[in-house]
C-alpha cells in the first residue's frame, strides 16, 4: 500500500466535498454541508485563495484531506488552523491520517507558526486518543462561540 500526501489542484475539489460530505454523515450532521462545489474551488483556487488543501491518496486513488489555513494569535502570532482532517472510514487505520497530520504539522513549522489548532468533538474518542499519543493537548476550558449566516443577516440588518 502506498501513502501519498500532496498538495491539492482544482480538480480535486469534488472529490475533497465528497470527503467533506461523508465526515457530516460521521458527524451527525448530514445535512450541514451548504458550500457548492463551485463555491469550493473558488475559495480555495480562485483569486484570493482563503484555505489549503492537502490530498492523501492510497494506492493513487484520494482516501482523504486536510484542509488548513493560517490565523493570527494576539499571544503567539502566526497560528496554523487545521479545519478538518478526513479519512474515508473504509481506509482509517491504514497510516493515510497520520501522514496527513504530520504533513499539516510540518507545514505549520515551515510557516513558522507560533502554534497549531484544531478542534475534535468530545465523543470522538478514537481521534481524542490519535491526537494525545501524538503529545497534543486537548483542552476543555475554552468554549467556542458562532454564528450562522441567518444570525449574521439579522444583526448587520436589524
Amino acid at each position: 500500500m502506498e501513502i501519498r500526501i500532496r498538495k491539492a489542484k482544482r480538480e480535486d475539489c469534488a472529490a475533497a466535498l465528497e470527503l467533506i460530505k461523508e465526515l457530516a454523515v460521521f458527524e451527525k450532521e448530514p445535512a450541514a454541508v451548504e458550500v457548492t462545489l463551485a463555491q469550493f474551488e473558488e475559495d480555495g483556487f480562485g483569486t484570493r485563495p482563503i484555505y489549503d488543501l492537502l490530498i492523501g491518496e492510497l494506492d493513487g486513488k484520494i482516501r482523504g484531506m486536510a484542509l488548513y489555513y493560517e490565523k493570527y494569535s494576539t499571544w503567539k502570532g502566526r497560528a496554523l488552523y487545521l479545519e478538518d482532517l478526513i479519512v474515508t472510514e473504509s481506509e482509517r487505520g491504514k497510516g493515510l491520517g497520520l501522514a496527513l497530520f504530520k504533513a499539516v504539522i510540518q507545514e505549520a513549522y515551515d510557516r513558522a507558526s507560533g502554534r497549531m489548532e484544531w478542534q475534535v468533538l468530545d465523543w470522538n474518542q478514537p481521534a481524542i486518543d490519535f491526537y494525545k499519543n501524538l503529545g497534543a493537548s486537548i483542552e476543555d476550558e475554552w468554549l467556542n462561540g458562532r454564528f450562522s449566516k441567518e444570525q449574521i443577516i439579522k444583526i448587520c440588518q436589524a
